[in-house]
C-alpha cells in the first residue's frame, strides 16, 4: 500500500515537473512570456517533446498579441512616461523572438518571428524625450527639490538615449541648481599660542569636507574656495572655541603600609632566622587634564535663521604613575618594586595636549554634519 502511494506521488511530481518545464502551466495561468521561454528551453534539450511543441506556437502568438495590445493602450494614455512602458513591451517581443531564433526546432513552429527593431529604437528616443521635457519643466520651477527631480529625469533620459541633444548640459544645470552650497568658516580661537594646533584641527575638518560623500546634493567650501569660485552660498557653518583649558595638573599620593612575614632576616648556628619586614610604600599619580568647548552653528543665509546650534565638548587626560618606599624593599612584591624604579615623566607639550582634546570634538562634529545634511 505504501509503495503504491509513493509511486502515485512520484508520478504526480513527474507530471508537474514536465508541465513546468514545457510551459504548459504558465500558459494556463496566462503568463505567456514564461510559457514561451520554458517551451523553448524544453525543445532545445528535447526537440520532439509533444507538450512543448503544442505550447510554443500558442504561447508565442498570445504573448505577441498581448504586448501589442498593451502598446496600443499605452499610446493613447495620458501618462507622461508611457513610452517607457511601450519600450518595455517591444523589448519583450524582441527577446522572445531571439529565443525562438536560437532554437532550430522552434523555427519550424514559429517561422520568422517578428522583431520590432525600428519601433524599439523610436520608443527609446520618445521615452528619453519625455524625461527630458519633464526635467525642463521642473527646472523652471527654480527650487532645489524640483531641480533634484529634474536631475534624475535627465539622467534617465541619458541612459535611454545617450546621444540625445543637450542632455549632458541639462544634467549639469540641474545638478548645480539642486546642490546645497555650504561655506564652512575656520574654527576661531582667541589664542596665538595654540594657533598651530588649531590649524591642525582645522585641516582635519577641511580634509573631511573635501572627501564628503554623505549626500550627492551637498557641497562644502572653505571661505577661500567660495570667494575664488564666486559661490553663492546657501548656508554657513560657524565654528568657535568658546572655552578651553590646557594642562590642568593634579597629583595624588596614596600611602600603603606593607609587611611580609617569614622572611629570612639573618642566620645563626641553628640556621636561618625568619622574621617580619616592613616598608612604607607611596604611589603617585599625576593627571594632566585638557578640555575644550566648540560652538557649532549652521545658519541659513537666505533667512538668517539659526538651523542648528550645539556645544561640542572634548577632554583628554594624560596620566603618569611612579612610586617610592621607605623601609625594607623585601616587603614589596615584584610589581610594586618595578613601579618604584620609574621616574616622573614630563607631560606632552601644551600644543600636543590641545590636539588631543580636539579629537573627540572632531568625531562629534563629523557625526553632526553627516546627520544634519543627510536630509538634504
Amino acid at each position: 500500500m505504501k509503495t503504491s502511494l509513493r509511486l502515485r506521488y512520484f508520478l504526480y511530481l513527474c507530471v508537474l515537473f514536465v508541465g513546468c518545464t514545457t510551459g504548459k502551466n504558465a500558459l494556463q495561468k496566462g503568463d505567456y512570456d514564461a510559457a514561451v521561454s520554458k517551451a523553448v528551453g524544453r525543445l532545445k534539450s528535447s526537440p520532439q517533446n509533444k507538450e512543448a511543441l503544442e505550447v510554443l506556437p500558442v504561447a508565442f502568438d498570445l504573448a505577441v498579441k498581448t504586448h501589442l495590445r498593451k502598446i496600443d493602450e499605452a499610446k493613447v494614455s495620458a501618462d507622461a512616461l508611457k513610452w517607457e512602458s511601450i519600450l518595455y513591451r517591444y523589448q519583450q517581443i524582441n527577446q522572445l523572438s531571439d529565443e525562438i531564433n536560437s532554437c532550430p526546432s522552434c523555427l519550424n513552429l514559429v517561422p520568422n518571428p517578428p522583431k520590432y527593431v525600428k519601433e524599439y529604437e523610436h520608443s527609446k528616443y520618445q521615452a528619453a524625450e519625455a524625461r527630458y521635457l519633464l526635467g525642463e519643466r521642473l527646472l523652471r520651477e527654480n527650487n532645489r527639490q524640483s531641480a533634484k527631480t529634474a536631475y534624475n529625469h535627465f539622467l534617465k533620459a541619458e541612459s535611454l538615449y545617450p546621444s540625445l541633444k543637450g542632455v549632458k548640459d541639462k544634467i549639469e544645470d540641474a545638478y548645480w541648481a539642486a546642490v546645497l552650497k555650504v561655506v564652512v568658516q575656520p574654527a576661531i580661537i582667541n589664542s596665538n599660542m595654540y594657533r598651530l594646533s588649531n590649524d591642525y584641527f582645522q585641516q582635519q575638518i577641511t580634509n573631511y569636507l573635501a572627501t564628503y560623500k554623505g549626500n550627492t546634493f551637498v557641497r562644502f567650501y572653505t571661505e577661500a574656495e567660495a570667494n575664488k569660485q564666486r559661490v553663492r552660498a546657501d548656508q554657513l557653518v560657524e565654528l568657535h572655541f568658546d572655552d578651553f583649558v590646557v594642562g590642568q595638573t593634579y597629583v595624588k599620593e596614596r600611602v600603603e603600609k606593607l609587611k611580609r612575614d617569614s622572611v629570612v632576616i639573618g642566620e645563626n648556628r641553628q640556621g636561618k632566622i625568619y622574621g617580619t619586614v616592613r616598608a612604607t610604600y607611596s604611589v603617585f599619580e599625576k593627571q594632566v587634564s585638557s578640555s575644550g568647548l566648540l560652538n557649532f552653528a549652521i545658519v541659513d543665509l537666505s533667512t538668517n535663521k539659526l538651523l542648528r546650534n550645539k556645544k561640542l565638548a572634548g577632554t583628554y587626560v594624560w596620566v603618569d604613575n611612579w612610586a617610592s618606599f621607605k623601609g625594607d624593599e623585601r616587603a614589596l612584591d615584584r610589581q610594586q618594586l618595578a613601579v618604584t624604579r620609574k621616574r616622573e615623566v614630563m607631560p606632552p607639550p601644551p600644543a600636543n595636549l590641545f590636539v588631543e582634546f580636539t579629537k573627540p570634538i572632531y568625531a562629534q562634529l563629523v557625526d553632526h554634519i553627516t546627520s544634519f545634511y543627510s536630509r538634504y
